[in-house]
C-alpha cells in the first residue's frame, strides 16, 4: 500500500484529492492548517490506521519537518508528494497591492513548496522510488490583470517542477506539473478575504472547473505505468480560454 502526502488538504483540491485517493487504497498524510477540519476528514476517511494528519503551516519549515520526524513508522515511507498548498490574496494592480499579500503568497507558494520538497525528497532517492506532483496554475504561463506576484509564484513552480526532472535524470523519481484554471473553490473567497459575493462573481454564468476534477487528473497521473512520466498537464474549463492581447487606447 502506498502513501500519498498531501499539502493543503482540508479543502478544494487537497480535501478532493484525499478522498479520491483514500478511495483508490492509499494511505494518507493530510497537511492543513484548520485542525477541525483535518480531525473531521481523518475520521471519514478510515482514522489513524488509515490517515494521519499534520496540523501545521506549510511557511514553517521547522513545524512540518518535527511533525513528519513524529509520524508513525508505517506512514514515514512517503510515495507520492502532492505540493498542492497554496493561494491568492487580492486581485489589485502591482502599484496598489498589499506588501504583506505579496509576502504571504512568496512564502506560502514558493516557500512552503521547496520546503516540503527538500525535506521528504530525500528519502525517495534513497529507496530509488517515489513521485512529487506540483500543483501549479494557468497563471504561471498566461498574464491577467492583477495576478502580478500570485502569477509569478505560479511561474517559480513551473520552472522548478522542470529543474527537478532534470536534477533527478536516473533516480527513478517521477516529477510532474498540474496547472488548473478557473476552478471553483475556496480559492477566489481566499482571494477576497472573505468577500462571498465577490467570489461568486468569478464564476456567474460559467461552468468552471471543480475540485474533483482535478482530483481525477492527479490520480490519474499516478495511475500511469513506472516507465511513463506526465511531464506537465495544463487544464481549462470549456468556457474559458487564453485571454486575447491586452490592448489599451488613449
Amino acid at each position: 500500500m502506498k502513501t500519498i502526502f498531501i499539502t493543503g488538504a482540508s479543502s478544494g483540491f487537497g480535501e478532493a484529492m484525499a478522498r479520491k485517493f483514500s478511495s483508490g487504497g492509499y494511505r494518507l498524510v493530510l497537511l492543513a492548517r484548520r485542525r477541525e477540519k483535518l480531525i473531521d476528514l481523518a475520521n471519514q476517511l478510515g482514522g489513524e490506521n488509515k490517515c494521519q494528519f499534520i496540523c501545521a503551516d506549510v511557511r514553517d519549515n521547522e513545524e512540518v519537518e518535527n511533525a513528519l520526524s513524529n509520524l508513525p513508522l508505517t506512514f514515514k515511507t512517503i510515495d507520492v508528494l502532492v505540493n498542492n498548498a497554496g493561494l491568492a490574496l487580492g486581485l489589485g494592480p502591482a502599484d496598489e497591492a498589499s506588501l504583506k499579500d505579496w509576502e504571504v503568497m512568496v512564502d506560502t507558494n514558493i516557500k512552503g513548496l521547496i520546503y516540503l520538497t527538500r525535506t521528504i525528497l530525500p528519502g525517495m532517492v534513497r529507496r530509488g522510488h517515489g513521485q512529487i506532483i506540483n500543483i501549479g496554475s494557468v497563471a504561471g504561463s498566461w498574464p491577467y490583470p492583477g495576478g502580478n506576484v500570485y502569477g509569478g509564484t505560479k511561474a517559480f513552480v513551473q520552472q522548478f517542477s522542470r529543474n527537478l526532472r532534470s536534477d533527478l535524470s536516473g533516480k527513478n523519481i517521477r516529477v510532474s506539473l498540474v496547472e488548473p484554471g478557473m476552478s471553483e473553490t475556496e480559492f477566489s473567497l481566499v482571494r477576497f478575504d472573505g468577500n462571498h459575493e465577490k467570489a461568486k462573481a468569478v464564476y456567474q454564468s460559467m461552468n468552471a472547473l471543480s475540485a474533483e476534477d482535478v482530483a481525477e487528473t492527479v490520480f490519474w497521473i499516478c495511475s500511469m505505468p513506472a516507465h511513463v512520466n506526465v511531464n506537465q498537464i495544463e487544464l481549462m474549463p470549456v468556457a474559458q480560454a487564453w485571454a486575447p492581447f491586452l490592448v489599451h487606447r488613449d
